[in-house]
């Protein structure tokens, strides 16, 4: 099973990092048009919705491989139970924090399916295709959290604690 999620987190770090490539490429088209006087049409626009696209993607794997800013000041000053106490605390709370973001990101996409919004480019692009990359990141996100929240409750080590080179656990 964890093979498989992690699969999924590299997944969307494939994506995160294709979306970046497609943000490099409108821009590399957007300069060519100017030099030739060819207008690229909304190609900002889908720039925008391509950055959207890599932060999300991106969340999981970033939180697994310790990638995420973390502040220690307090935490890393405690050891064994107390340490792990804290981190379930917080673990849980970000949890609750993301889930209730995935789930309105999941509603936001479909009211603007229903309501059927679109952009307000000069192409017009129904808004639940580029938000769906926001809600899909923010879902993939939580189940990295829970996953990690699993790890620290059974006492193991959480990936993003893999890059601080010591078993935060021990007493």
């Amino acid at each position: 099973m964890l093979t498989v999620l992690n699969r999924i987190y590299a997944a969307g770090a494939v994506l995160a990092a294709l979306c970046m490539v497609l943000i490099a490429l409108l821009t590399l088209a957007q300069i060519a048009g100017r030099l030739l006087g060819v207008l690229i049409i909304d190609a900002g626009e889908f720039a925008g919705f391509a950055m959207a696209g890599s932060i999300f993607f991106a969340l999981a794997h970033t939180l697994r491989t310790g990638g995420h800013i973390r502040v220690n000041l307090l935490i890393s000053r405690l050891r064994g139970p107390m340490r792990r106490l804290v981190e379930i605390w917080c673990l849980g709370l970000a949890i609750v924090l993301s889930g209730m973001f995935a789930l309105y990101s999941v509603w936001m996409v479909r009211d603007s399916y229903t309501f059927n919004d679109i952009s307000t480019g000069m192409m017009p692009v129904p808004l639940w295709i580029p938000q769906s990359t926001m809600a899909a990141g923010a879902i993939l996100f939580l189940i990295a959290l829970v996953h990690e929240f699993i790890l620290v409750v059974r006492g193991d080590q959480p990936g993003y604690m893999s890059t601080e080179g010591n078993d935060e656990f021990s007493e």
